[in-house]
């Protein structure tokens, strides 16, 4: 026992047991000591801690797997001890700690005994305190527990399970490292003999500290006490005629029956439970919530918080809801309900010869009309549907914005297929990851894409596209067609559309199209703020979201835009618009020219412009930049194009008023706008460049909360913009309010909202805490004329000895010191006692050494920044040649990585490169 009265760390001595059953000793972890009326004997060792206030709501009967032990747990137990909740963490027999009795047991042995040890605790049985269990297994834990909620069904309340499998095909190879360690040249001196399945265990789980690892090793540190390892790999049950067959095919089946609340939590990582073993349990349990942990693996208890995810679910689930404050209630609005795809339809009939989607790429153009769309959609949709793509099934787009893009996905949405979304930009790593999560039932992608998706096994029937295929007398490289085996491509869209056109000569008929509450859309975040997330949208959702823009920026089929952001490449089209994709590198919206936007508005003669805060600073280089010889980069029909453009977007991120007005030099007779929205709710306020001067100036006169940010202007019809306050501590833990000046997490609400997060349960608990509501991670302010000012991320906030500071406001005054081109304002340090630390970049035309490797920024320009942030105390500048920034708009800083950077390099560590 260490000093903290602790028998293991995190483990209070009192809570070590053991009882005999049948004969044999078990050992388990019982936090009931910790809760009111919780026993008054002591632990081994030690005293009993001190009691909670609430009673115990229910028992969580915690399993562990193998070569775990009830270790596992441990922060499970502690959750649950805070919450009311008693939590029995068991080690089964031959392992942990329970008694090593020389038997090979079978699973349903394991079972069995289970049962009887739940029994003689009174947690089942003729004993049975009352209290609703809920299961909780991991790895071979998950099959125990889940055959012991089968047979106890008068007990079972919930079912939570992580990382573990109840069906494994024998058609299916066992996964590859229990295949090598089952081996039996293998098995018994990787498992028993030696160490070496534990450790290699332990060391799937990343930054596991060793006292750790240590405590995990502690019941296995000679072949006698690590026999029930080998046994447990043993009786994996690879072939049907395995001993433990039969239980294991038992267990599966009557999971389909059971219908109390159930919850998967996953972590990707593993190299054991592959994510076709999450696909199988959630087919199981359809009802069941799901959460998967990026970047977390195998010892998933170790390397993500589910003790906090178990006990808010257990509280969202067997809890009473919480009161809603009256500022958060809502009216249902009853809005009539118009399907985004009803303007193909719509402008195919009124104008089916004008043009629809223009795009333009090093190729040539590409145009299609509003009628050739239209059929092409319907088209489409039959040969998808012949393809076996039913109502409800995910559909994953890996095409450039485009033709192709705009057909492929107005077709899913018609057929009732869910479309899944992800920026190429995400990268081929953080592509896989959205990709594998979606679980897509089938594929629509260029070449390149589909290559991919067989190399790194990602789900899904596969369908190519072949660039350039409608073009007129074009004809697709024979590598598209003859790879299809080494592929696995089913079919190519330009066979997909001629299947449909034959089936709609024969009087063939689309479905009903799907109802307005039905999934749309898995819309993947930009990964700016963490692994990109999934958002899903119903038909409802996004078609409020199409009409948010039309009522916000008058889009119409009178009006053409040009869509260098691809969002509103869907939306325009859906106002039935005109849309022209510019040439640009759609994964680096920074490639982004005057000279490629001036060409796509000229094509359509764009009334609208729509682009992320990056590639407009890239149009408005190139667009003022001369050669030696002094010409202008723009022809005059170039010039005249870009002169009719009537508005343009800088959509994205927010931006400062000096970034906008810079665009005016390339568009001069435009309106400068700047919604601020996210993926999940698009756009929630909007602001143009004359509001924002004037915001800029009621800051200056002292209007309460205008400045210390970036102004984003008034919510757009049918949105609500509310503030959870901060705490002492940065936390936003207050009651929402609009009062002006008060800062905090920014809380929104309209009908374009998300319906919520794809297989992220505890992101979707906690963006949704007040129903209705969505918490944007965004910190901000109103002001006294009902506009939003926002100051960062919540995560962001920098925590001083003197008060909580945000980011935006420090970044903008610093952005006002000449040839400062990206500036980010970090805390180094303790939080609670952060010191702030400004990271610029400077123009290497204007600050000789821009490009020198990052360090401490000359005392001049350090001089020069310390004197905009004034009266804030910032306690180093450092200059370096890039500051990264997210790969979708190359506009948000990435100021956790930043601060990282500053932390070692003013702690005088080699700070590396940034």
């Amino acid at each position: 026992m260490n000093q903290a009265g602790e028998r293991w760390p995190g483990v209070p001595a009192a809570w070590s047991r053991q009882t005999v059953v049948d004969g044999h000793t078990w050992h388990y972890l019982d936090n009931s000591a910790s809760l009111e009326g919780g026993p008054d004997r002591a632990g081994p060792g030690g005293p009993v801690p001190p009691r909670g206030t609430v009673p115990p709501r229910g028992t969580v009967l915690a399993v562990h797997g193998n070569p775990t032990w009830s270790y596992l747990w441990r922060s499970v137990l502690a959750a649950g001890a805070r919450a009311g909740w008693r939590v029995v963490a068991v080690d089964q027999l031959e392992m942990g700690f329970s008694e090593r009795t020389g038997t090979h047991h079978r699973l349903a042995d394991r079972v069995a005994q289970l049962g009887a040890l739940t029994d003689t605790l009174g947690l089942s049985g003729p004993g049975w305190d009352g209290l609703p269990v809920v299961t909780l297994g991991h790895d071979w834990g998950g099959i125990v527990s889940a055959g012991w909620a089968l047979d106890h069904p008068r007990e079972l309340a919930g079912l939570v399970l992580t990382n573990t499998a109840v069906h494994q095909p024998p058609s299916h190879a066992v996964p590859v490292l229990l295949r090598l360690v089952r081996h039996r040249r293998v098995h018994g001196g990787a498992t028993t003999r030696t160490p070496a399945f534990l450790e290699a265990t332990l060391a799937l789980s990343r930054g596991m500290p060793e006292e750790v690892r240590d405590v995990y090793r502690a019941p296995y540190r000679d072949p006698a006490g690590r026999q029930g390892i080998g046994d447990f790999v043993e009786d994996i049950p690879a072939t049907g005629t395995h001993p433990s067959r039969h239980e294991l095919d038992r267990i599966a089946a009557g999971l389909r029956d059971i219908a109390v609340p159930a919850l998967l939590l996953w972590g990707p990582r593993d190299p054991v439970f592959y994510e076709r073993f999450l696909h199988d349990l959630r087919d199981r349990l359809p009802h069941a919530a799901v959460h998967r942990f990026e970047g977390a693996g195998h010892l998933l208890p170790e390397d993500a918080d589910v003790a906090g995810t178990v006990v808010r679910w257990l509280e969202r689930t067997f809890g009473e809801p919480d009161a809603v404050p009256e500022i958060l209630q809502r009216e249902e609005a009853s809005a009539p309900f118009e399907p985004v795809y009803a303007a193909l339809e719509r402008m195919g009939a009124t104008a089916p010869g004008k043009p629809a989607v223009v795009a333009l790429d090093g190729d040539g153009l590409s145009e299609l009309a509003w009628g050739e769309l239209a059929r092409r959609v319907e088209h489409l949709a039959l040969g998808l549907a012949d393809c076996g793509v039913r109502r409800g099934q995910r559909v994953a787009l890996l095409v450039p914005p485009g033709v192709d893009l705009t057909t492929a996905l107005f077709a899913c949405l018609r057929l009732g297929a869910v479309v899944v979304l992800a920026d190429a930009g995400l990268g081929l790593r953080g592509l896989t990851r959205a990709v594998r999560s979606a679980a897509p039932d089938h594929l629509i992608g260029v070449e390149r894409a589909l290559v991919a998706a067989q190399v790194l096994r990602w789900p899904g029937q596969k369908f190519i596209v072949a660039p350039n295929w409608h073009v007129a007398g074009y004809t697709p490289p024979r590598t598209a067609h003859s790879r299809r085996r080494t592929f696995g491509i089913a079919g190519s869209l330009r066979e997909l559309l001629a299947r449909g056109a034959t089936l709609a000569e024969q009087g063939v008929s689309l479905p009903p199209g799907p109802g307005a509450e039905d999934d749309a859309a898995v819309l993947f975040t930009s990964g700016s703020t963490g692994p990109a997330k999934g958002v899903v949208h119903s038909h409802r959702s996004l078609s409020a979201m199409r009409d948010a823009v039309g009522a916000a920026y008058g889009l119409s089929p009178e009006r053409s835009f040009v869509a260098g952001f691809a969002p509103f490449a869907l939306l325009g089209t859906a106002l039935g618009a005109t849309s022209a994709t510019p040439a640009a590198d759609v994964t680096a919206p920074a490639t982004l020219t005057a000279a490629a936007l001036a060409d796509a508005a000229g094509a359509v003669d764009a009334h609208a412009v729509f682009a992320s805060p990056s590639a407009l600073d890239n149009v408005v280089r190139t667009a003022t930049r001369h050669d030696a010889g002094g010409r202008d980069p723009l022809t005059a029909g170039q010039r005249a194009a870009l002169g009719r453009v009537r508005l343009f977007l800088s959509a994205g991120a927010p931006i400062a008023a000096e970034r906008l007005a810079r665009a005016l030099e390339v568009m001069p007779n435009a309106e400068p706008h700047t919604p601020y929205g996210m993926t999940e709710a698009l756009p929630v306020t909007d602001v143009s460049l004359s509001e924002i001067r004037a915001a800029e100036e009621d800051a200056h006169a002292g209007m309460p909360g205008a400045g210390n940010g970036t102004c984003v202007g008034r919510p757009v019809p049918g949105s609500r913009v509310l503030i959870v306050p901060l705490d002492d501590d940065g936390e936003p833990t207050g009651e929402p309010t609009g009062a002006p000046g008060t800062t905090g997490e920014i809380l929104v609400t309209g009908p374009q909202l998300k319906d919520r997060y794809d297989v992220l349960w505890a992101t979707q608990d906690r963006s949704a805490a007040w129903p209705g509501w969505h918490r944007t991670g965004d910190v901000g302010h109103l002001d006294a004329a009902g506009r939003l000012w926002v100051e960062g991320r919540a995560d962001h906030t920098i925590v001083t000895a003197g008060g909580v500071l945000t980011p935006v406001g420090i970044e903008n005054a610093v952005l006002a010191v000449p040839g400062v081109a990206r500036a980010a304002a970090v805390g180094v340090g303790p939080r609670g006692t952060q010191q702030v630390v400004v990271v610029v970049e400077t123009d290497p035309a204007v600050h000789r050494g821009a490009r020198a490797p990052g360090g401490l920024a000359p005392d001049g320009l350090a001089r020069a920044v310390r004197a905009a942030c004034a009266p804030r105390h910032v306690a180093a500048v450092l200059r370096v040649p890039r500051i990264p920034t997210d790969v979708r708009h190359n506009a948000k800083v990435e100021r956790r990585r930043v601060a990282a950077w500053a932390g070692r390099l003013v702690a005088g560590e080699r700070a590396g490169r940034l």
